[in-house]
C-alpha cells in the first residue's frame, strides 16, 4: 500500500508522538509498504528549529526507507497565544503543498495534536479520494482548557468547531485508550467509527536489562544507588515540583537518588527548585541519545509517571509503555480515576499515589527502597504486561489491518459508483 502519515512531530524529536510515528512508518516500510511522512521542521521539545534544518522552507529526505517531507513552521521558544496560533496555522499552510504534490496515497493517517491538521488532511483525502484515519493522542481543545492553556472564549469556540469537523471528516478515528472511547461517544461519535489501538513499545529494543555493568550508572556515579528516574517532558501537566519536594523528604537516605532527564529550559527551572527545597539528591540531565535509552531505563530501580490533579482523565502518557517494557517498578503520581492510573493497576507493576502529594510519593519510594523483592516483583509484572499488551508488532498488525479494510471499502465504493454510471 501507499500510506501517507500526516504528523507534526517526527524523527529526530526524542519524545512524545515523534518516536511513535517514526517507529510506525519504518515498521510499515519493513512490511513492504510505501510510506511518506508530511511533517514540520524538527523543533520539539526545545521549541527551536534544530541545527541543519534552519532557514529552509521545505526539505525532502529519506530515512530507513521512509520519505520525509518537511516544511517550515513559525516557532518561538516561549510562545504566547499568538505564537501558538501562528505555529498551527503555518504548518497547515506550508505542509499542504508537499502533501498534495506527492504520490496518491491509498490511506492517510493524521495525528492529533496538532488539531488544525485535520483540515488539510481532510482536503487531501477528498482530492485524492482516499480514507483518512484520525489518530488521537490527545483530545483537544478539552485537554488544553482543562489545564488552563486555552482560556480565550473565541478560540475555544473555534477549536471546538475544529474538533467536530475532525470527527465528522475522518473515515475512522483511532484512539489509544478506553477513556478516549467513552469521551468520543459522549460527544456523539458513532462507536463503529472508533477503533482502539494502544500506543506501543518495541519490546526488543526496550527490555529488562541487568544493572551490573550498566553504562548509565557508571557514567553518572550511580553505582550502589537506589535510582528513581523520570524522563520526559517538563511542562504544566507534569508538575515535577512534586518530585523535587519528595526527593527533599528523602535526603536522610543517602542511597536514594532521583534522576530527572528532560529539556534544558525545564531543567533550569527545576534546578532552582532543587536549591529552594534543598534537594541535593536530585540529578538533572539532558535528553539522552535514543541508542542509550535502554541502558538509561535499566539504570533505574523505580520509574516515575507524574501528572497534575487537573489533567483530564483520558490522558495516557506514552512513557508508561516504555517504563513497563524496561521491567522496572513504577510509581505513578496521577489522578486515581484516569487512564494512566488504570493502566498501571492493570499491569500490576507499581503503585498509584495521589497527584501533587509529595509525602505520598516519598512514602511509596521509601517502601520500595526497603523492599527489594517488591521492586523485583513489580518489575517482572511490568515487563510481562508490556509484552502481552503493548508489543510493537501487534500494533503494526492492527494498523495494517485497518488500512487494508478501509482501502478495500473505498475500492468497493468506487466500483459501485462506476457501475451505476455505466448503467
Amino acid at each position: 500500500m501507499r500510506i501517507l502519515i500526516y504528523s507534526y512531530n517526527y524523527y529526530p524529536e526524542p519524545i512524545g508522538i515523534a518516536p511513535l510515528m517514526t517507529e510506525l512508518a519504518e515498521g510499515l516500510v519493513k512490511r513492504g509498504h510505501q510510506v511518506r511522512v508530511v511533517t514540520a521542521m524538527p523543533n520539539y521539545p526545545e521549541r527551536q528549529i534544530y541545527p541543519g534544518y534552519r532557514g529552509k522552507l521545505y526539505l525532502n529526505e529519506y530515512k530507513n526507507g521512509v520519505q520525509i517531507q518537511r516544511s517550515f513552521v513559525w516557532i518561538r521558544p516561549q510562545p504566547n497565544l499568538l505564537d501558538r496560533i501562528l505555529l498551527d496555522a503555518s504548518f497547515v499552510v506550508t505542509s499542504f503543498i508537499p502533501a498534495l504534490m506527492g504520490w496518491r496515497p491509498d490511506v492517510i493517517l493524521s495525528t492529533s495534536p496538532s488539531l488544525p491538521v485535520c483540515v488539510p488532511a481532510a482536503l487531501l483525502g477528498w482530492l485524492r479520494d482516499c480514507p483518512v484515519i484520525l489518530n488521537l493522542q490527545d483530545i483537544l481543545p478539552e485537554a488544553a482548557i482543562h489545564v488552563g492553556l486555552l482560556k480565550n472564549k473565541w478560540l475555544i469556540k473555534i477549536f471546538t468547531a475544529l474538533e467536530k469537523f475532525a470527527y465528522c471528516s475522518a473515515t475512522k478515528i483511532s484512539v489509544i485508550a478506553d477513556g478516549f472511547v467513552d469521551n468520543l461517544q459522549k460527544k456523539g461519535v458513532a462507536s463503529d467509527k472508533i477503533v482502539q489501538i494502544p500506543n506501543w513499545v518495541d519490546v526488543n529494543f526496550i527490555r529488562s536489562l541487568p544493572q551490573e555493568n550498566n553504562s548509565f550508572r557508571a557514567t553518572h556515579n550511580l553505582k550502589d544507588k537506589f535510582v528513581v528516574l523520570y524522563s520526559g517532558n517538563i511542562a504544566l501537566t507534569q508538575g515535577l515540583e512534586t518530585v523535587i519536594k519528595a526527593a527533599a523528604m528523602l535526603r536522610h537516605i543517602p542511597e536514594v537518588v532521583f534522576v530527572i532527564v528532560g529539556e534544558a529550559k525545564g531543567l533550569q527551572r527545576l534546578q532552582q527548585e532543587c536549591l529552594d527545597y534543598g534537594a541535593d539528591n536530585v540529578l538533572l540531565l539532558p535528553f539522552q541519545p535514543r541508542e542509550h535509552l535502554p541502558q538509561m531505563l535499566a539504570a533505574a530501580d523505580v520509574g516515575l509517571v507524574v501528572q497534575k490533579k487537573n489533567v483530564v482523565s483520558f490522558n495516557m502518557p506514552s512513557k508508561i509503555q516504555v517504563l513497563l517494557a524496561s521491567g522496572r517498578a513504577i510509581v505513578a503520581s496521577v489522578p486515581e480515576n484516569g487512564t494512566a492510573a488504570r493502566a498501571i493497576k492493570q499491569s500490576g507493576g507499581g503503585f498509584v499515589v495521589p497527584p501533587e502529594d509529595p509525602q505520598a510519593l516519598a512514602n511509596a519510594v521509601s517502601e520500595l527502597y526497603q523492599d527489594p523483592q517488591k521492586v523485583k516483583n513489580f518489575g517482572y509484572k511490568s515487563r510481562r504486561f508490556a509484552v502481552e499488551q503493548y508489543a510493537f508488532e501487534q500494533a503494526v498488525n492492527n494498523y495494517e489491518m485497518l488500512f487494508y479494510s478501509l482501502a478495500a471499502d473505498f475500492s468497493t465504493m468506487e466500483s459501485g459508483i462506476i457501475s451505476e454510471q455505466e448503467v
